[in-house]
């Protein structure tokens, strides 16, 4: 049997953190740091911590990018998809709604959780939003604003 021990990952190490390899893992919706924790407690509620070795999630900040890289996505496929049908088998407009409508719904719907899992694994491998250095998460300790110039 392994020593639970030996499953922790210091998610803080300053090496190199595959970028790739960490959306992969965010899009199957798994820890970016070691593959096998779950990020969701429920479909799109982000676990604060790694069930199996202890990454912090709260510092996510996945909160509009996801469904406009969704939307961007999802309008393509079905706009193709419309205008292919359109072309070879001129259906009525009835039959096209009832065909694309549900599958824009379906293909978002499954999107969705997958490109916010990526974008999740991207803050963490380039560490984004105190993923790697917990102390920027604090305003104060932010390094002070370039002085404004006035352009009149």
């Amino acid at each position: 049997m392994a020593n639970p021990a030996d499953k922790i990952i210091d998610a803080d190490a300053q090496t190199d953190r595959n970028l790739w390899q960490a959306m992969g893992r965010g899009w199957r919706q798994r820890c970016p740091c070691c593959g096998t924790g779950r990020i969701y407690g429920k479909y799109l509620k982000v676990n604060d911590i790694c069930s199996d070795c202890g990454t912090e999630f709260f510092h996510q900040r996945a909160d509009d990018a996801p469904p406009y890289f969704v939307m961007t996505i999802t309008a393509h496929v079905i706009v193709a998809g419309i205008l292919i049908t359109e072309q070879l088998y001129s259906p009525p407009t009835w039959v096209q709604l009832s065909i694309w409508m549900p599958a824009l719904v379906i293909l978002s719907l499954w999107l969705l959780p997958r490109v916010k899992g990526a974008l999740i694994g991207y803050q963490w491998a380039l560490r984004m939003h105190g993923f790697g250095d917990p102390s920027l998460d604090e305003p104060e300790k932010w390094p002070p604003a370039p002085a404004e110039t006035d352009t009149r």
